[in-house]
């Protein structure tokens, strides 16, 4: 089990550094955010669609899950792909407008709370008095966060925005994990993630037309889009799948408050960023609320990254952002 917490706790502490990665690309680099995202699901899906492949053909045999999506399940991975590429604009773009902590403590924390929610009201999941709690402190905590050390005046500018856009990531992973319910009984997470990223770096593809001189960006900033896709995406997928077969959900849970509080460090120790006191009780409410939320939702998904996409879903099997 110390084996499966450490793994995990690595996955989650990597997908904290995309914000920090984005924040150093657009500052030394000028690469805008869409093109990170692309080049980061780009980088990731050939070294999944590898991995899955490996896994289908050495690994044990599921009795109840595919190695592949069937041909029926095409449409589904389709707007699974739509998700995710709008979770690597949304977010990315959300970075650069609020900073990183800002926008992993809103992107981050409310996805999981999303989760709840669409899954109630899609999948008919019961919304237990505990997960009321964590939803109410999560929105008293994103108001608090939104305003931080800004007046109300500041918040309608770049600011609201770029809190905006965060929560849009958020909402974009939790129709992302709450859609791939499902399919995630029928096939297996590796294949998911690896089938998803592929149709996300061809749906970003055509935006790419419109970058001025993407090619000069992209040898500019090649170490960290290397790192980005192969490190928190790639590589921490396979580590986070791993260890979740030697922990209990809700031990993995916990451990993947790693994400957000790495991102949130990172912002405020490394790059000066301020929540000031109102918002610092705000993130601390977000916080709670997902603590609240992970002990409560025993055995299914807590926590957003894609990291994931990151990419975890409502089963507790898949990635973060």
């Amino acid at each position: 089990m110390l084996l499966g917490l450490l793994l995990v706790a690595i996955a989650a502490a990597s997908w904290g550094t995309t914000g920090a990665t984005m924040t150093l690309l657009s500052r030394d680099a000028t690469v805008s955010p869409l093109l990170v995202g692309w080049s980061r699901l780009a980088i990731a899906a050939p070294c999944l669609l590898l991995a899955a492949a490996g896994a289908a053909r050495l690994g044990p045999r599921s009795p109840t899950r595919r190695a592949w999506p069937a041909l029926g399940d095409l449409p589904l991975c389709a707007a699974l792909g739509l998700a995710m590429a709008a979770y690597q604009v949304c977010y990315f773009r959300a970075v650069t407008l609020v900073g990183v902590a800002a926008a992993a403590l809103l992107a981050i924390c409310s996805a999981p709370l999303l989760i709840a929610v669409l899954a109630a009201g899609f999948l008919g999941e019961r919304l237990t008095p505990l997960v009321r709690l964590s939803l109410g402190a999560a929105v008293a905590g994103t108001a608090l966060l939104v305003v931080g050390p800004r007046g109300l005046d500041q918040v309608a500018g770049r600011f609201g925005l770029g809190a905006l856009l965060a929560l849009g990531a958020g909402v974009s992973y939790a129709v992302y994990a709450v859609a791939a319910k499902g399919l995630l009984a029928r096939v297996t997470p590796l294949a998911v993630a690896a089938i998803t990223f592929s149709l996300a770096a061809v749906f970003l593809a055509p935006a790419l037309l419109s970058e001025p001189a993407p090619a000069r960006a992209l040898a500019a900033g090649w170490p960290l889009l290397v790192y980005l896709g192969l490190g928190p995406t790639a590589v921490a997928y396979v580590l986070f799948t791993t260890g979740l077969t030697r922990v209990p959900a809700t031990a993995a849970g916990i451990v993947s408050l790693l994400e957000p509080l790495t991102a949130t460090t990172l912002g405020l120790v490394v790059f000066g960023e301020r929540l000031g006191a109102v918002g610092i009780t705000g993130a601390l409410l977000l916080l709670a609320a997902l603590v609240l939320l992970t002990t409560s939702r025993r055995g299914q998904v807590l926590h957003s990254d894609i990291s994931a996409p990151r990419d975890r879903t409502a089963s507790r099997e898949n990635v973060g952002m």
